[in-house]
């Protein structure tokens, strides 16, 4: 009886040790308690209002409805106007380019303008280009050449780099008999005078070693760091020092957002301006205008480019330029932005412009 007896209490001690493997259970359950807490589907409201985000595109993102092709009257009243324009796939491609925006005139780039990289014209390219513009209803053509050019530099290389880029582009505009190049005066960076010297002993050199039928137009600055030729005393005084054998060739470009920022109120004082550029430099040198409205303020130094009327230039300052006698032959080119497509904004301005010539 009395093993018995122990049996039973070891059986009975040993009843308490099974009993406790339900807490071990316990374990799975405590550690499901984050697992409660990490629901991420009651944070997902963000991703629930993702839609609301294509309600209200970007400006940006929305393509306006394409402008209507202007109707160019036959024949034009007006002198070439016009915009710059793409020569990507080939320079032949540019006048149907110029005709597709209603323009009578374009601006192109006779290579890419910020590289190094020069090319030559073959005769078959030249003859193409100029197949192209007889069938078009385009009547002037100017380049602009590179924007790395900079003949008044003091560096020795980037100068003599930079007169072997400016006379291969007065060749190219030679051999495919473009009206004008649009160029840049440099950037003197040490000395003023200096400067304006070796910019015009450049200038010289390139006119001499590329004769031809093309004019070269110095454009106005707006006067940005140590760039020449913001003021109309010495754009004249820059044209003055080129021998008078070449003077013939040279002409000015004015762009009314340069000007304007160089300090020159066309908004306030329109013929004030007019009369002095008259004195100084002489209407007979005006070979093209690039009519651009300025995000900069005048005498702000900013060559920054707006759209015609929406600048702080605005619309009056174009009205008159497109009803001044005096500037009615001259050849007038858009630079101003382009926009969602390469036609709609070039198509809506030059319809502005003519409507500003017709209500005269």
């Amino acid at each position: 009886m009395a093993k018995k007896r122990v049996v039973r209490k070891k059986a009975a001690a040993r009843k308490p040790v099974a009993k406790k493997k339900p807490v071990a259970k316990k374990k799975p359950v405590a550690r499901k308690k984050p697992v409660a807490k990490q629901k991420p589907a009651a944070r997902k409201a963000p991703t629930a209002k993702a839609p609301a985000r294509t309600i209200a595109p970007r400006p940006a993102a929305v393509l306006s409805a394409p402008v209507a092709k202007p109707v160019v009257p036959v024949p034009d009243p007006l002198a070439p106007l016009g915009a710059h324009v793409s020569t990507q796939g080939g320079a032949a491609l540019a006048p149907a380019r110029g005709d597709d925006i209603g323009a009578t005139g374009i601006q192109v780039f006779t290579k890419v303008p910020n590289q190094w990289k020069e090319k030559d014209v073959s005769a078959a390219e030249a003859a193409a280009f100029r197949a192209a513009m007889a069938a078009s209803g385009q009547r002037w053509v100017t380049s602009h050449d590179s924007y790395l050019i900079n003949l008044a530099s003091p560096d020795s290389t980037l100068r003599a780099r930079s007169l072997e880029s400016f006379t291969l582009e007065l060749r190219r505009c030679n051999t495919l008999g473009l009206d004008a190049l649009v160029s840049h005066p440099g950037n003197y960076l040490d000395d003023r005078a200096s400067g304006l010297a070796r910019n015009a002993d450049a200038i010289t050199a390139a006119l001499e070693a590329a004769p031809g039928p093309t004019r070269l137009c110095l454009e106005l600055t707006a006067g940005q760091g140590t760039v020449l030729g913001s003021t109309f005393e010495e754009m004249a005084a820059l044209l003055a020092r080129i021998p008078a054998a070449l003077q013939h060739r040279l002409g000015v470009c004015l762009d009314t957002c340069h000007v304007f920022a160089a300090g020159y109120d066309l908004v306030g004082d329109y013929d004030g301006v007019w009369a002095r550029f008259g004195d100084v430099i002489g209407f007979e040198r005006l070979g093209v205008l690039h009519l651009n409205d300025s995000v900069g303020a005048c005498g702000s130094r900013k060559d920054r480019h707006a759209l015609i009327g929406e600048g702080l230039l605005g619309r009056e300052p174009f009205r008159r330029i497109m009803t001044d006698r005096r500037l009615a032959a001259v050849p007038k080119m858009l630079e101003t932005p382009k926009g969602d497509d390469a036609v709609s904004n070039d198509r809506r301005m030059l319809t502005l412009l003519r409507g500003f010539a017709a209500a005269g």
